[in-house]
């Protein structure tokens, strides 16, 4: 083992951490139930400034303002996925979803606060660490299986977009056309940047195809089910096209099982927990990235 392949894999978890600690205030953001806009305020309704750092709210923090620890809305509050880059509701078996780590803080007009109130006062939204540990995994292993070639880069800079895809999907069922959309262009722009360098082991002409091929095939899927795929799936699926089909066919078609395998695993153990039925929607884009990531690994490891 040289030098270089302890520096890499070191280096990218540094990255991935870095960039872990940007996306809580964009994933809070971006959890905004289909059909709302996007959130603009902290819980208390002081406004927020930009999308990338740490969910903390300055006003709230400032002395002399009281705080109470209050639910945040459950995961699974919509029935069915938009047209507008929504995703399937996850199903509410009634057991809720509140937790220590949902609670937001809301000022109180008597300066009261009640038990149990364990976070920062000036935290909202998702923690931090969650991502910093995520990201800086996922980024670690991309480089363990890449290597040094050059497509490193392209996958250690769409990383963080696709945790935050993940969870933003999974608190509300919902993939942002922001988020969605650009990152297609930018899988495409970037690899076709990387097939330009020496010694890359993908083929961009592979990718410019997979990526309409793949969003076919889930746009079909959505006409044939609308209730049971959303439109937001059908453009998450053009980046994950354009992703897979660098390592060729076989890993787009890896990638594209292992989505719905995950799916119908995580579908499954909720069923066996008794805290969804057969018929429950899920949150399919969280399993969608987990396939393309599983399968990327093989490729870039194989190639």
């Amino acid at each position: 083992m040289t030098a270089l392949d302890l520096a890499l894999p070191a280096a990218a978890t540094l990255w991935g951490a870095a960039a872990g600690t940007l996306l809580p205030r964009a994933a809070y953001r971006f959890s905004a139930p289909a059909g709302e806009p996007w959130r603009t305020e902290c819980p208390a309704g002081h406004p927020l400034k930009g999308w990338l750092g740490g969910a903390r709210c300055g006003a709230c923090a400032a002395p002399g303002t009281p705080h109470v620890a209050t639910p945040a809305p459950a995961r699974g509050s919509e029935s069915a996925r938009e047209p507008d880059g929504g995703s399937v509701a996850e199903g509410d078996s009634g057991s809720g979803s509140g937790s220590g780590d949902d609670l937001v803080p809301v000022p109180v007009p008597d300066g009261g606060s009640v038990p149990g109130d364990r976070r920062p006062r000036a935290a909202y939204g998702p923690r931090t660490t969650p991502f910093v540990v995520a990201t800086a995994l996922v980024c670690a292993l991309l480089a363990v299986a890449t290597g040094g070639r050059p497509e490193l880069g392209v996958w250690l800079l769409l990383a963080p977009v696709g945790v935050l895809l993940a969870a933003v999907d999974f608190r509300v069922q919902r993939l942002p056309d922001p988020l969605t959309l650009p990152l297609a262009a930018a899988a495409l722009a970037l690899l076709g940047a990387a097939a330009l360098l020496p010694e890359h082991a993908g083929d961009w002409s592979t990718a410019l195809c997979a990526a309409p091929a793949l969003g076919a095939g889930y746009f079909a899927l959505f006409l044939v089910n609308p209730g049971g795929m959303g439109f937001g799936d059908v453009k998450l699926a053009l980046g994950a096209g354009a992703v897979l089909g660098w390592y060729g066919w076989p890993t787009v078609l890896l990638g594209t099982f292992a989505g719905f395998l995950f799916g119908a695993l995580y579908g499954g153990a909720l069923v066996v927990a008794r805290r969804a039925g057969r018929r429950t929607a899920i949150a399919f884009g969280p399993f969608l990235i987990a396939g393309a990531f599983a399968a990327l690994l093989v490729g870039a490891y194989t190639a």
